[in-house]
């Protein structure tokens, strides 16, 4: 009599484990599935994205765009805006993170094409070896560059996180 009992109760947790599963699945699909607008482009890596919750920021995955003030800066932006702002373009996201400055970190695809992609491909970004492993967006920044794709025209483009620096507002120091 015993055994059954455990046995029921065994049965009881992996039933619900199982339903939290389906549960947390179904959840993360839907997730993805929202309709999600456009709504602004900050830089060429990072958007305000609206759906019937409201508004975030998305800080785009794999790629280090030119900030808007840097040379390219502002084509990236605009590359990005081509491709993800208007009333027909579909917005897909994929949210896998935050980053240090609590922005969502996530992937984002605009009329089936991947953002992050299509700016590399245009020479609008540089793949940040030291935070992603995807080989196939390497390669594709790796071509870009060969074949002197935008910013990649210039004989040595200054990478962003080195214009940040080089750029950054002098620290605050009190005697």
């Amino acid at each position: 009599m015993a055994m059954g009992i455990l046995t029921s109760v065994h049965w009881m947790f992996a039933i619900r484990y199982l339903a939290a599963c389906l549960i947390l699945l179904l959840c993360a699909s839907s997730y993805a599935q929202e309709n999600y607008i456009v709504s602004y482009v900050y830089d060429g890596d990072t958007v305000q994205l609206t759906n019937a919750t409201g508004k975030f920021k998305l800080r785009l995955t794999d790629i280090d765009a030119p900030e808007r003030n840097q040379p390219y800066g502002l084509k990236a932006r605009r590359a990005l805006m081509k491709l993800c702002q208007g009333d027909a373009v579909k917005v897909n996201v994929d949210i896998v993170g935050k980053d240090k400055y609590q922005r969502l970190l996530g992937k984002l695809q605009c009329n089936n094409t991947d953002a992050s992609l299509y700016l590399l491909e245009q020479g609008y970004a540089w793949y940040p070896h030291k935070f992603s492993r995807n080989s196939k967006l390497k390669k594709v920044a790796e071509d870009a560059q060969k074949n002197n794709k935008g910013l990649w025209q210039d004989s040595n483009p200054t990478p962003p996180w080195v214009w940040r620096k080089l750029n950054a507002p002098p620290a605050n120091t009190t005697n």
